[in-house]
């Protein structure tokens, strides 16, 4: 087979959960380019459904949005099963739905409500997915898994460079789920690699949404590559390789993305 070939998803099936914006969208677009057909989900309908028909008009692949909230593992079990549906079989999987919750705050002033929901959209609505989706996959032999982690979930932050550009670093909790899902990707992929599922995760580091322009420049100065991460490149690369035949022969692996940030002390 040429090299290239492998990176073809032509045939394939992808449930993007958290697909509608961001880089959730990213992904689910580099999937769809790369030939598989995309279902995409969000917490309201018709944001999935508007993001599916914006990802069929400019890649011409099959797409269809459907509502999840990923917290209740009834509605995840009846999603997975109309993803399976919809074409016959569910080849890929990415957990991408998370994010903060709650009003921004430092540790000692977290309400706790706010930390427990974080951590049951960011951490237990992806062991959800996996459970639920990874039960089609067994069935089928095969699947590819990608669970989408973060630099905070391999290393401690300087929160004084949020401090001195007056924002809120992410709190302790976010740290504590992306952590968790790495240690769950390696677990999952202990489990399931013998079914014939890959299971590897993602961590993204930080990307350039419009910070003020003091902590884009304290960042990037950070980095060793000299920038925050872009928007509707950087990701999609590590989508398509971990999606498609390229990556057969990698399971339990964590993909960190993010400019070199994490390895420069």
């Amino acid at each position: 087979m040429r090299s290239l070939d492998l990176f073809n998803l032509s045939g394939k099936v992808a449930l993007v959960v958290g697909g509608a914006r961001t880089l959730g969208y990213d992904m689910a677009e580099a999937l769809a380019e790369a030939g598989a057909a995309v279902i995409l989900t969000s917490r309201r309908l018709d944001n999935a459904t508007a993001a599916a028909a914006k990802l069929a008009a400019s890649t011409g692949s099959p797409t269809l949005g459907l509502g999840l909230d990923q917290r209740n593992h009834a509605e995840v079990r009846s999603v997975a099963r109309k993803a399976a549906d919809w074409k016959g079989c569910l080849d890929i999987l990415v957990n991408n739905a998370g994010g903060a919750s709650g009003t921004p705050a430092p540790l000692f002033e977290r309400d706790p409500e706010d930390a427990e929901e974080l951590i049951a959209v960011n951490l237990t609505g992806v062991l959800h997915c996996c459970q639920e989706v990874g039960r089609i996959m067994a069935e089928q032999r095969f699947g590819k898994i990608i669970n989408i982690a973060s630099m905070a979930g391999l290393m401690g932050r300087d929160r004084r460079m949020y401090e001195r550009n007056g924002m809120n670093g992410q709190p302790i909790d976010y740290a504590a789920a992306k952590a968790g899902i790495i240690g769950m990707t390696k677990d999952l992929a202990g489990l399931l690699s013998p079914m014939g599922i890959c299971v590897n995760a993602i961590s993204p580091g930080g990307f350039e949404r419009g910070q003020p322009a003091g902590f884009i420049r304290d960042y990037s100065d950070r980095t060793p590559l000299g920038r925050m991460g872009r928007d509707g490149l950087d990701l999609k690369g590590a989508a398509v390789f971990l999606a498609s035949a390229a990556s057969d022969y990698v399971t339990g692996h964590n993909l960190v993305v993010d400019g070199g940030f994490s390895i420069w002390h």
